[in-house]
């Protein structure tokens, strides 16, 4: 069975770069290109699992995922952080209720394994690839 995925990124590249990588796996995916945006859409599209990007025009991920987490009707909704995950965004990222975390640049095999323990409830919470945050530090994006 598959699920639908919420993507929200203001970067078209990294929206359909998310999208094919999901799609491949039988994944049904809608996006929107800022938290705004997703804020609008959520209700209708219903997702499963909402991907966030962090820095967005309008309003940011670690704000959308704050917004979501308040509103009953998407409450339980897994949502996972997707961004070059500094330690303030993973910590104000908990702190809002945000379920997991991708560091950028990521391999599409790690964001297939994310979205289905989120979706499938595999596996514990974690923070992913926090053993290689480092790696991906402030050097690339």
């Amino acid at each position: 069975m598959s699920g639908r995925v919420l993507v929200v990124d203001d970067n078209r590249v990294i929206r359909q770069l998310i999208r094919v990588n999901l799609e491949l796996e039988g994944f049904e995916v809608v996006t929107a290109a800022d938290g705004a945006e997703c804020l609008e859409v959520v209700h209708e599209v219903r997702p499963d699992v909402i991907t966030l990007d962090v820095v967005m025009p309008r309003l940011d991920g670690l704000r959308t995922a704050a917004r979501l987490r308040s509103d009953p009707r998407t409450r339980r909704v897994p949502v996972a952080i997707i961004s070059a995950c500094t330690q303030h965004e993973v910590d104000t990222g908990v702190a809002a209720g945000v379920d997991a975390f991708l560091a950028k640049p990521f391999e599409p095999a790690e964001l297939v394994r994310l979205v289905r323990r989120l979706m499938y409830g595999e596996g514990p919470p974690s923070v992913d690839g926090r053993h290689g945050a480092g790696r991906a530090g402030s050097t690339r994006g």
